[in-house]
Formats: C-alpha cells, structure tokens, sequence
C-alpha cells in the first residue's frame, strides 16, 4: 500500500503501538481503531455515567447531591434551582440541563422515586407523564430531603474516599456513605455502550428488615420480608413467587405490572387512579383511541385525562350494557395498562460491571458498610487519642501550675516558651502548645477537675472503639442499628399491590382464528418459519442464516399449540396462529424475541404437545433419563411461561416427546452406545424430577448424544441391547456409527 509522508506529528508517532515508521501514516486495522479508540470511550460510559455502584447513585447523581449539601441545603432554605445547577457544574462540567434534568428525577415533584431526595417547589413534571414537560430551572426551587441526612452520615469523618475533581479545585466523595442500601430503594436505569441497568426500586422498610436479616442469617429466605418491587406510581404486581425468586437469584428476569382502577356505578364510568412506572398517561389514551379507531374496542364511548392537583385520573365513559370487568381485561391485554418491567441488576462493584441477585447485592452492601464503620470508628479514635493526648499533658502542668507559670515568666523570647515547657515537664510539642494556648482564667480548681474527668471519660471511650474495630459483630450491630432508625424514621407501606396466584397469561380472543394446514420448520439457531402447503410446494430451497441449519420440522395446523424448551431450564408456551405465515425464502420468526426470552436464554428443543398425552424424555449428561408426563405440562390458562421445566442438575443434551413407549439410543464421549427402552422408566408428574441413572460413565467420561433407535443407523442392536440399567454400553463399531446429526428433537 502506498504511504503518505506527513509534515506534522501525528498521534501515531507517539504511539507505540501503531506499527510503522516515525513520522508515516499507516494502514491501521478496524480491530486496531475499536481497541485504541473506541473502547476507552466505552470504559469511560460505563464506570463514570451509566452505571449505578453500590451506594445506588451514578456519578451525575452523587455530583449534584454533594454539592447541595456543601451548599447547606439539608438544613436551611430552598434556593433557586438555578443556582444549584451552576454550583453542581464545579463537580460536573457535561452541561447545565444534563445536571437539571439529573435533579428532577431526584425531586419530590416528579415522582420518580419511592423516597426523593430533592425536596421540590414548582414544576417538576410527572413521571407517569411523556409531554408535561419540567419548568426552567430560573422558575422552581430546591432543598434536600430529610432523608438526604443518611446519606452524608459521617461523610466528614473519613467513611469514603475523597478525590479530586475534574480541573483540581475541589474534592468529591468516590461514593456516599449511605446507612441504608440505596441501591435496592432507588430506581435506577442506565443504558451504557454495550451494556445496560435496570434496577426496579423496593420499599425503605421491607428493605432495612432484610438487611437486618442478612446480616443475622446470609442464607435467610429474602422473599419473607422482601416480597416484591415496589413502584412510586403505585399499581399491581401479578405475582409469582417462584419468577420473583428467579430475579432474586439472577438479577435478571422480568415481571408485569398493572394498573388499579374502580368502578363508579353513578355515570356508569371506570376511574383508572395508578398506572405502571414503565407507562405513560399519554401512551395509554394513544393505544385506546387507537383501538377505538380499528374497531377492536366497542364498549368505549370516551376516555379523558382527569390528572389535577389531587393525582392521576383516566376516567372511560361506558356505553350501557359494558361490562367493565371483561373491558378491563381486554385493555389490560391490548394497553400498557399493563405492562412488564425488565430488570438487569448491573451494578459498579470496585470498578468493574456485575450482574447481582438481590442476595449478592446485600453481601457486597454489608461488606462495603461494615468498612465505612470501620473507617469511622477508627478515624473517631484517633480524634479522641490526640484529645487524650493533650489533657494528660495538661495534667502533668496542673500538678506544678506555679512552675509552669515561673517557666514563662522567666523565659525572654515567646519563641522559647515551648521548648521550655517541653523541657520542663518532659512533655512534647503538641501537648506544649496546648497548655501555653490556656487563658489565665481557666487556672483553677474547677478547670482542674473537669479536665481530668475527660481524661476518664475519654479512656473508656477509647477502649469500647477498640473493641468495636476487632468486632465483626459489634460493627454488624451498629448497622443493624442505624437500619432500625431509617426504617423508623423514614418507612412507609408498600404502594404496589401484589395479585397473589397469577401467572403471566393471554386472553384467549374472542373469535377464534380460522385453522388450516400448515408446516412448521424450527432452526438450531431458534428461527421459526410457519409455511402453508400452496407456499411450501411453489418454494425453492429454505433459507438459513449462516451457519444454521434445519433441526426441526413437522406437518400440523394453524391452531396447534407449541412447547419451547430454553437453556435455562424453561418453557415457553405459544399458538402457531400467533405467528405470521412466511415463506422458505426468509430466515422467519427469531423465537427469543418472538416469546420475550431472558437476554442470553436460547432455545433447547421444541415439540408440538397435541392433546398433552404421552410424555417427555429429557436426557442429561451425567447418563441420567428423566420421564415426565406430558400433561405436567398443560395448564388452564393460557400462560405464556413455565419455569422449572426439567432438572437443572446436569447440562440436557436431548428432549424428545413421546406418545408411546420407544427405544432410545445413549451415546458416550468414551465411544460406547446403548440401546434401552423408556418402559424401563417410570413417568414422572413433576417437572424437575433428576431422572434415573441410565448410562454408566467412567471418570471424565459424558453422555453426549440421544437418538430413537429408528434414527440412529446401528445395525448390530443386540450388542448395544441390555437387560438392566445402568450399564456402561457396548465399543461402537464402525459399521453402527450411522447418522451422527443432532437435531432439536
């Protein structure tokens, strides 16, 4: 490639890294550019701006907060919010309406937090609102919460790390020193390059108590007082405690929120007084109107904002023979009315990004407070140490008060004073300047006494925060403690409900769609395409994306039902006439998206479950073979998700759906292979049943492949054959190797 000469220094020739000659440009590659210019900039996103760490702030958060309270706003009055944003910009320079609109979501006015920490006056928007919009910041005022105090607890006594801020002029805290775990209180959603958090808030009180509880037990149910998230715009939670455990032990899931209404027999309306924090008042009147509009809606015959000074108010005017209950299901089917809150707990621990279950979030919290304790009690000793210091060289003076007094008044230079007091009590130069530093006035009996009462004082002061700092117990103690406080001081009751024994469900439509033949082939890569006969015969070769390939395929109807199977040893459940009908030429529907999968979740294995009768053999690769009925799997509402759908206790390696008793074929890593019919099984009603050792398997050694024998291409069965299990199988011979295709069932 020809090379330019360049006349300038360029970056390149300071950078050792760029291959070439000095003062030459070079060819760079792509990967090259991403790694030395695009990835620090992604660094920098995510540890200093969109991800929360674990006092529950991001840095513009922790930035604005500081500076109000340096500014005395915690105990004195509003100020313009004007005036906190110019001050803010010292420790935050990325704009003065980024720093504005940081402090909204932190007011009582918005209502974006459970417990806001921005006490507000003026208008500061809703957040169940998309188009009323926030007044200048020259129009509204602002102060801290009350609440803000436990937030700065002891922040001057060397709880948190101070650095310096972006021109030098002024340190910041690192992190605040939060008594309680903020983290868990406080909403907080952050979209960084390459990753993103979602953090649901929970309620102050039911938080403290499972702190406390943690600390007592690590291992205590966390469910028991810490049921659900909790929202600032109130709604329902339709809860389930086994999905709500999940997101508690993954930091990942998700779970539906819906709003409250009621209905006001006078004027035949519905009153809708709380949505879900996901929605908007405006993107639920479009969604109606539109529904309106399409005719999909027809017991409607107005719906209006009603919002004022008391709350939020969406009131729906009923055409007379409504039935509201059945309306409110279909709206909460077809509305945001309705809707799912996606959590992804991703949290800044010492630097670095994690996803952490609810239990791992209180361990990393206890162990960062336990330090700041720590830190405080250490830098309170210390204080009273040089405190201790100075009274006992003040009492070596009292015994001798006329010798001190003749020291000075001999000594000619002011200079002189304290090397001579030094000298003449065996006192150092701390202590010296201490006692010269004493008014004439304090010479007396009285003084004399109560300085040394101090002394006492301050040695049994000493000695319990020596306890305290060789103690885990008493530091757990004192944060038990200040947890007690806040939730007395600050907790309030649970603002969102929670629908006990609801699953995630479908309406079922009131006309059923028309049913006509179809065939439906499934990738290994999880693309669903859904294909009528008239198209499957006009059609060429199925397309695939590269490197994918078919794994599946079978000839059924529009309305038949399909069972998904995911990595994460779920189920997803879906009617074929939900997806659309496409062609062999398009790569089809991407399942994961399609049925609302967990990021990461891939699909296992699908079947077409029919009347639900037969059953499922799901092989694992420790040689185990579970058999569950196939009607463990049928439900009476129409939910779109099971969880614990077969063992987690070794990978799956294959999930085949039988009507009737068949052979099965177990290959090993080892070699070996193994014919065994699944009448020796005895089916299972649960669903995460481990299943009964089958294939033997030496050390190291795994299960690696199950086919029906009828697939498999062995020809000598009675060698593989065995009368009992488990057994170790019999050497494959070449001639048995047969098909060696995996497919999805």
């Amino acid at each position: 490639m020809a090379k330019k000469k360049s006349n300038d220094t360029t970056k390149h020739e300071m950078d050792p890294n760029v291959e070439g000659l000095r003062g030459e440009l070079t060819e760079q590659g792509i990967c090259d550019t991403l790694e030395w210019n695009f990835m620090p900039y992604a660094m920098s996103i995510i540890v200093s701006r969109a991800i929360p760490e674990i006092d529950g702030f991001k840095p513009s958060h922790r930035k604005l907060l500081y500076t109000m309270y340096k500014m005395g706003l915690l105990t004195g009055g509003r100020t313009k919010s004007a005036n906190i944003v110019g001050s803010t910009m010292r420790l935050n320079p990325h704009g003065d309406a980024a720093i504005y609109e940081t402090m909204v979501r932190l007011s009582r006015g918005n209502g974006a937090l459970l417990h806001p920490f921005v006490d507000s006056k003026g208008n500061f928007g809703k957040v169940y609102s998309r188009d009323m919009a926030y007044a200048a910041p020259r129009y509204t005022e602002a102060k801290l919460e009350p609440i803000a105090a436990e937030l700065f607890r002891d922040i001057d006594s060397d709880t948190v790390d101070l650095v310096d801020n972006y021109d030098g002029t002024m340190q910041e805290p690192t992190l605040l020193p939060t008594t309680f775990p903020n983290v868990l209180v406080s909403n907080n959603t952050g979209i960084a390059a390459g990753m993103a958090s979602n953090i649901c808030g929970f309620n102050l009180r039911e938080v403290c108590e499972t702190a406390k509880a943690f600390i007592r037990n690590p291992s205590c149910d966390l469910l028991s007082t810490l049921p659900a998230p909790d929202f600032p715009t109130g709604g329902e939670i339709l809860y389930d405690p086994a999905e709500m455990g999940a997101i508690y032990e993954t930091g990942r899931g998700s779970f539906k929120v819906r709003a409250r209404w009621r209905y006001v027999k006078e004027g035949n309306l519905i009153e809708i007084y709380e949505i879900p924090y996901t929605a908007s008042t405006e993107a639920i009147l479009d969604k109606v109107s539109e529904l309106i509009n399409g005719g999909k809606i027809k017991e409607i015959n107005d719906m209006r904002d009603e919002t004022d000074l008391s709350g939020l108010k969406l009131t729906i005017d009923l055409k007379r023979q409504a039935d509201p209950e059945k309306l409110m299901q279909k709206l909460f089917r077809m509305t945001p009315l309705q809707d799912s809150f996606a959590c992804n707990f991703n949290i800044l621990i010492a630097g670095m990004p994690r996803v952490l279950g609810v239990r791992e979030i209180l361990e990393e919290w206890v162990a960062w407070r336990s330090e700041g304790v720590r830190r405080r009690t250490y830098f309170q000793l210390q204080r009273k140490k040089e405190r201790l210091h100075l009274l006992k060289g003040l009492a070596k003076i009292l015994l001798d008060i006329d010798k001190a007094i003749s020291i000075i008044r001999g000594t000619e230079s002011d200079a002189e004073v304290i090397p001579n007091l030094m000298i003449g009590f065996g006192i150092d130069e701390i202590q010296a300047n201490f006692v010269a530093e004493i008014k004439l006035r304090n010479i007396n009996k009285e003084y004399i006494l109560k300085k040394t009462s101090e002394t006492q004082e301050l040695e049994k002061a000493i000695e319990d925060l020596e306890k305290i700092l060789k103690s885990d117990a008493r530091v757990k103690s004192i944060i038990v403690r200040e947890l007690e406080e806040v939730s007395k001081k600050y907790g309030k009751d649970r603002r969102t409900g929670l629908i006990f024994d609801r699953e995630i469900y479908e309406e079922e439509a009131p006309e059923a769609p028309p049913e006509y033949p179809v065939t439906v082939f499934v990738s290994k890569g999880g693309y669903l395409k859904k294909i009528t006969p008239q198209s499957l015969r006009m059609s060429g070769e199925q397309k695939f994306k590269e490197g994918d390939e078919l794994a599946f395929s079978r000839e059924t109807t529009s309305a038949a039902e399909l069972l998904v199977f995911t990595d994460r040893c779920q189920v997803y459940k879906a009617r074929l006439d939900s997806f659309q009908d496409s062609k062999a030429s398009v790569l089809g529907d991407y399942l994961p998206q399609k049925l609302g999968m967990e990021e990461g979740e891939s699909v296992q294995a699908v079947c077409l479950p029919g009347d639900y009768q037969g059953f499922m053999i799901f092989v694992y690769e420790n040689g185990k073979v579970a058999k569950v009925e196939l009607s463990a799997y049928a439900t009476k509402s129409n939910r779109k998700k099971l969880t614990g759908a077969y063992s987690d206790k070794s990978p799956l390696k294959a999930a085949l759906l039988l009507k009737e008793d068949a052979q099965l074929v177990l290959y090993s890593t080892e070699g070996r292979a193994l014919i065994f019919s699944t009448a020796q099984l005895s089916p299972k009603t649960s669903r995460d049943t481990q299943g009964v050792a089958v294939l033997s398997l030496k050390k190291k050694a795994l299960l690696h492949r199950a086919v029906l024998l009828s697939e498999s291409g062995i020809v000598n069965e009675s060698r593989y054959r065995s009368r009992s299990i488990p057994v170790a199988g019999a050497l494959l011979k070449d001639e048995d190797l047969g098909n060696q295709t995996i497919s999805l069932l």
